[in-house]
């Protein structure tokens, strides 16, 4: 089994925070969604996991550092780590096929922008599986197309009139991704475009046509990381996912001073708060240091300085200074507000 995880987008929805920082390793709850994402998939397959291929972008912006720290999760999860680069942005299906020599046996291909929370028996016997989750709205969603058998027929954007709930979250499992590969060739071949781009689902609907059975694998939660208010909801989502777990999230180099932490909240090492409330649901990265302020329902990163501040809904990124008494703010990596 190999997960397959094409990441070469710039995640501009993100900015600033996406600026300097790829947006799938950007932190939530203190660990970069991408390795949240590839950890929760590893559990559900339960079984091995022999390589985890990673897709990027321009090297200048996916640069060696983001290698060798993919290189790092992906042998610390016992598989071996493969780099592949797509350096023109011609869309999902075009993303795949950048990592060909990848593209055979059984496959999941994830899209690193959205964290799960799933516990369900993948049917290993179908063709495919596409991941979903049952939505109150399915008409804002692609959702999928279901027959008597419980097996997808269809593939519908954005339905105006009501054909299922269970919305497509951007994960697949192929028994034999190579077949993928070969109509996704096809399409290419044939510039089969759609919405300017070469689509990942132009492929599947081939793989349909052509008799292959597709199930569903239902999580029970998705949780998106596309903008800074969605990121702050699901920063605090899994705050408290990972404090039901029972998992330790506030290190012991916290230095308190006069300061008091409502949990669940995320705090790394060496993080110092000074006449300081912080929580619930905030995540604070290695080195930061807080004083005189309020935090709450906020995702600070790391090495950054904060000032009499009265923080709720905010997220600020990495070696910045913030001294104020705004609240709802979005600032990037070594910005300054004072």
């Amino acid at each position: 089994m190999k997960i397959i995880v094409p990441m070469a987008g710039r995640g501009s929805r993100l900015r600033p925070h996406s600026l300097t920082v790829p947006k799938p390793l950007i932190p939530v709850a203190g660990r970069p969604i991408v390795h949240r994402l590839v950890s929760d998939i590893i559990k559900v397959l339960g079984e091995k996991v022999d390589e985890i291929a990673f897709i990027l972008g321009d090297p200048a912006f996916f640069g060696d550092d983001v290698v060798e720290s993919l290189k790092e999760l992906a042998q610390n999860l016992g598989a071996k780590p493969s780099i592949y680069r797509q350096l023109d942005p011609k869309g999902t299906g075009h993303a795949i096929m950048c990592a060909e020599p990848s593209l055979f046996g059984p496959a999941v291909i994830a899209y690193a922008d959205t964290l799960i929370r799933a516990d369900f028996n993948l049917d290993k016997e179908a063709d495919s599986v596409i991941w979903t989750k049952r939505v109150d709205n399915p008409e804002a969603y692609g959702v999928v197309n279901l027959n008597d058998k419980e097996e997808i027929t269809e593939l519908v954007e954005k339905p105006e009139t009501f054909v299922s709930d269970q919305a497509v979250i951007g994960i697949y499992y192929f028994k034999d991704v190579g077949v993928l590969k070969n109509e996704l060739q096809y399409v290419l071949d044939n510039n089969i475009i759609n919405g300017g781009e070469y689509q990942i689902n132009d492929g599947i609907k081939r793989m349909m046509a052509s008799g292959k059975v597709f199930k569903t694998g239902t999580v029970d939660e998705w949780m998106d990381c596309g903008n800074k208010r969605v990121t702050v909801e699901t920063n605090q989502r899994m705050l408290g996912f990972l404090e039901k777990d029972g998992e330790s999230l506030i290190s012991n180099s916290v230095q308190l001073d006069n300061a008091n932490i409502i949990e669940p909240c995320f705090i790394g090492e060496n993080v110092v708060l000074k006449n300081t409330t912080v929580g619930p649901y905030v995540s604070i990265g290695n080195n930061t240091v807080i004083e005189n302020s309020t935090v709450k329902n906020s995702i600070i990163q790391t090495h950054s300085k904060i000032n009499n501040a009265n923080l709720d809904n905010a997220m600020i990124g990495n070696h910045a200074v913030f001294n104020g008494k705004f609240e709802t703010i979005s600032i990037g990596d070594y910005s300054v507000l004072e």
